[in-house]
């Protein structure tokens, strides 16, 4: 029993707690209002019926009062059977008004008034009806009596001219007019808790429209792209919902202050950004003259007519090779700069179809340990609105991290087709896979694996970021789908109109 009501209380708890409901505000202050509104109303109504209940109850209590008070009228009669009483009903007594004589519990006679044809007429009640008014003393005092088929009856007995006198005034009149005055302040009630439900709707809905405003504003900012490029955060709370006076005008300013705090950490942002990008656009230009004459000294070296010790042709050929791979990453580098600049590219049709072809032939010949496969449309030429070299940086990229990461055998299959107005360009490698961890991060900057992504297998981290940065300025999309034995790259571009 002790575990199961405090379960019980938590019931009856979430019921009435409306600030946990999935509701929004408008409809919780409008539910609440109505609950309130109906308890006073409740309160007001029991109130009511209980106050006239005991008023004519009162009423009641000194008509029957005035009645014991009273002398006979007139004295008995003596008859064969016994003494008879002559009763007299006193005037403005209801109607079924009742009197009887007692005398040693047993009633001599009874009448009632007003039961058949007029108000003037009597009729004699059978004794057995009204046992239940045997049990009344003379106290002075009223009591409520349930005669059966008779109803409900408010009697007191006093001292009669051979015994117990009871005079009952029935109280179907009182429950009448109580349950007429309930069903009045009932009908009343909810047609008064509908017009209110409705106004205060109307009324809410008008006081709520600020914090609407309030809240508009809030759904722009976040539509905004904050997270990339420079972002001018001029959207505000307007002055008219920012009255510090008010609840919902603090909420506005302490919007706006918010705001204006994210657009100054956002042109700090931007301005660091911009200085690193400018950075390495200027490092990365000014290392290419160098990276150039040393490739050209190591390669003029190697190919020079005086024999050279073996361990100096060795590193000069290791001079070569790394010179190589840094003019790579620099080249790299600075076409990230140029994306990253959001400077205006020249776009021009583009033969994807040509472009994937000539990339699988290049990869072939790099790659001749691989098994390549190229699936092209018949006869149908796919062209995609774009710059031709970076796009084919794009192909080559996605072709070359197959080949680095995979094993010798592996076979790369590598498919273009059309599909709701895009060219969907997709390579595919049944090699090891990409780890699960390194899958969110794989389109970052030097994003790399223990293992796979290893300067020895001569990656700079920086393919796939190219990748998503290239076909981001193309309006397009790139995905990921790798398990082992099963790894694809897709890539959807916008078709040329």
């Amino acid at each position: 029993m002790s575990s199961s009501r405090p379960a019980e209380r938590r019931g009856w708890h979430r019921l009435f707690d409306f600030s946990t409901a999935d509701w929004s505000l408008r409809r919780k202050l409008v539910v609440q209002v109505a609950a309130l509104l109906a308890l006073v109303l409740l309160l007001v109504g029991v109130v009511t019926e209980v106050a006239l209940g005991g008023f004519l109850m009162n009423q009641l209590d000194r008509q029957l009062a005035a009645d014991a008070q009273r002398p006979p009228l007139r004295p008995p009669r003596p008859s064969r059977d016994g003494p008879t009483m002559v009763m007299h009903f006193l005037p403005g007594n209801p109607v079924g008004t009742i009197y009887a004589e007692i005398v040693n519990d047993r009633f001599i006679r009874a009448k009632q008034l007003g039961v058949h044809e007029s108000q003037a007429a009597e009729r004699d009640v059978p004794p057995e009806a009204l046992a239940p008014l045997t049990g009344l003393r003379v106290d002075g005092r009223q009591h409520t009596v349930n005669l059966g088929d008779l109803g409900r009856f408010r009697a007191q007995a006093s001292e009669g001219a051979f015994g117990t006198r009871v005079t009952a005034i029935p109280l179907s009149q009182v429950d009448q007019t109580l349950l007429r005055l309930a069903l009045i302040i009932g009908g009343v009630a909810v047609a008064g808790l509908l017009i209110a439900s409705l106004v205060g709707a109307w009324v809410i809905r008008r006081t709520l429209r600020p914090l609407d405003r309030v809240a508009t504003t809030a759904r722009r900012v976040a539509e905004l792209p904050l997270n990339r490029g420079e972002v001018a955060l001029s959207v505000r709370v307007p002055d008219r919902d920012t009255n510090p006076n008010t609840e919902v005008g603090q909420v506005g300013a302490a919007l706006n202050h918010m705001l204006s705090h994210v657009a100054d950490a956002l042109a700090a942002r931007q301005a660091s950004e911009s200085r690193v990008r400018q950075f390495v656009a200027d490092a990365s230009h000014e290392l290419r003259t160098p990276l150039a004459s040393i490739r050209g000294y190591s390669e003029l070296t190697r190919r020079g007519t005086d024999e050279v010790p073996p361990d100096v042709a060795y590193a000069m050929g290791r001079i070569e090779s790394e010179s190589t791979r840094m003019t790579a990453l620099v080249e790299e580098l600075l076409l990230l700069a140029r994306l990253d600049s959001d400077r205006p590219a020249v776009h021009g049709p583009v033969d994807l179809t040509r472009l994937v072809a000539d990339a699988v032939a290049d990869a072939q010949v790099a790659g001749q340990e691989h098994r390549w496969v190229l699936e092209l449309p018949p006869e149908e030429i796919t062209v995609v609105t774009g710059d031709a070299a970076q796009l084919h940086q794009v192909v080559t990229n996605l072709l070359t991290n197959a080949r680095t990461h995979t094993s010798p055998g592996t076979v790369v299959t590598t498919s273009l087709r059309t599909s709701a107005g895009h060219a969907v360009l997709s390579v595919h490698d049944n090699g090891p896979g990409i780890p699960a961890e390194l899958q969110p991060e794989v389109f970052e900057r030097f994003a790399r694996g223990d293992t796979s992504r290893s300067r020895a297998a001569g990656s700079t981290g920086l393919g796939l970021a190219i990748v998503s940065a290239v076909v981001t300025a193309h309006h397009g999309r790139v995905e990921l789908s790798s398990q082992p034995g099963d790894t694809t790259l897709t890539v959807h571009l916008p078709l040329h109109e």
